[in-house]
């Protein structure tokens, strides 16, 4: 591993993190055609889902990682429920033996492409923090096959694990 490819390296607290966890969580959206405007109460799955990874996180002992993961979930939850067509999300975060993995999962095979918006465009750049976040970290991410998930991996060792 290079230096811009190293795993984050978590404090010492004499707790080392989980090696081993999981949970998903799945939410319902209101059916939409394209260019109708979100739903406050889908907007507001956004927050939860940003909540919930950070708590599961602070569970897991990965706390140093809450806020880039906080912003990968808001960028592929917001983009699951923006480019969706179907009546539900389901985000999933898991931690195996030192690669934490997040995925979010909707009912559309529409697969997500990084755009280069104008710079006065408004969004548009969501994918592109989720590529620069992920890689910063030593992670990939991608999308699966059908076209339904969006992921990303980043490894985590606790220190003395370099």
């Amino acid at each position: 591993m290079t230096a811009t490819m190293a795993a984050p390296v978590l404090p010492s607290r004499h707790v080392l993190p989980r090696t081993h966890d999981a949970m998903a969580a799945c939410f319902a959206i209101s059916a939409r055609s394209e260019g109708q405007d979100i739903p406050d109460r889908d907007a507001q799955r956004v927050s939860a889902m940003r909540r919930l990874a950070r708590a599961r996180l602070e569970y897991c002992r990965l706390s140093p990682l809450a806020d880039d993961i906080e912003l990968i979930v808001s960028e592929l939850v917001t983009n699951a429920i923006a480019h969706s067509r179907g009546s539900s999300i389901t985000m999933m975060l898991g931690l195996d033996h030192g690669l934490l993995t997040l995925e979010v999962k909707d009912e559309t095979g529409r697969h997500p492409e990084i755009r280069q918006p104008a710079d006065d465009a408004e969004n548009g750049r969501g994918l592109i923090l989720v590529q620069a976040i992920t890689e910063q970290h030593g992670g990939e991410w991608g999308t699966r096959p059908d076209g339904t998930n969006t992921w990303c991996t980043i490894p985590v060792l606790p220190q003395g694990d370099q």
